[in-house]
């Protein structure tokens, strides 16, 4: 049986850490210190909350110098019911994917090559600079805990992709999968995924998972074809500057 999305939200925790993460009242606060969303919102720990609760978090994330950012997670209807009537606004719905990861089956046509490699080349640090993914992000992968490693493919005898993977209780996540704009639409995310499945299986990982915003209808679509299902949600919600 697949991860459900309780035990994907460890994963993403895990493999994908805060550089600070600490408890103020019913809440976990994240000092993502500029590695995203991900890891510089605040979640639900324990209860429901009230406007007063939300006001608390709202000062511990203000103190950190970041934006008011929620994760809702799935069950969380009434902290999202909450937040919307405070004025927070939905950001980036995600579907959580997983599959097994003897499931992920070799890709044929396109001649690519994967390898694992760690610490990552400078090359793929480029490649991820390319895609908008800075030094904020790597930092992210660096304090992640082992076992770790990037994946980094080439095409037509180019650099072309890089991506990073953790494993946390048995469970790989993909994160940061970037293809250089002149390789796109040549089969290469296919080979990358392939590589992360078979490196996590290397491991001892039993899935692989990965999140993927709603709105990216061809991620969506390609992972669906390679045997991966939905097997969860969350989305953010903040608060506009000004109000």
């Amino acid at each position: 049986m697949l991860p459900k999305s309780g035990i994907l939200y460890d994963v993403i925790e895990t493999t994908w850490p805060a550089a600070h993460r600490g408890h103020v009242g019913k809440w976990v606060i994240r000092d993502g210190q500029g590695g995203g969303s991900r890891v510089s919102s605040a979640s639900l720990a324990q209860g429901q909350p009230t406007s007063a609760d939300v006001a608390e978090a709202e000062a511990a994330m203000v103190a950190l110098g970041q934006s008011r950012l929620f994760m809702i997670r799935d069950g969380e209807e009434g902290l999202d019911a909450l937040l919307d009537g405070l004025g927070y606004v939905i950001k980036d719905p995600v579907t959580l994917y997983a599959a097994g990861v003897s499931d992920i089956g070799k890709p044929t046509g396109t001649q690519a090559k994967t390898y694992d490699i760690w610490p990552p080349l400078a090359v793929q640090l480029e490649i991820w600079a390319e895609g908008g993914i800075g030094r904020e992000r790597i930092a992210v992968m660096e304090r992640a805990p082992q076992p770790k490693t990037s994946i980094f493919g080439r095409i037509d005898d180019h650099p072309a992709a890089t991506g990073y993977v953790g494993i946390h209780d048995g469970v790989a996540m993909l994160h940061a999968l970037e293809t250089s704009p002149s390789h796109r639409r040549k089969g290469l995310a296919r080979h990358m995924v392939y590589g992360m499945a078979k490196w996590a299986e290397t491991q001892g990982a039993e899935f692989i998972s990965l999140v993927t915003t709603r709105e990216n209808l061809p991620a969506n679509a390609l992972y669906a074809s390679m045997g991966f299902e939905p097997v969860g949600h969350y989305h953010y919600r903040f608060k506009p500057e000004g109000s």
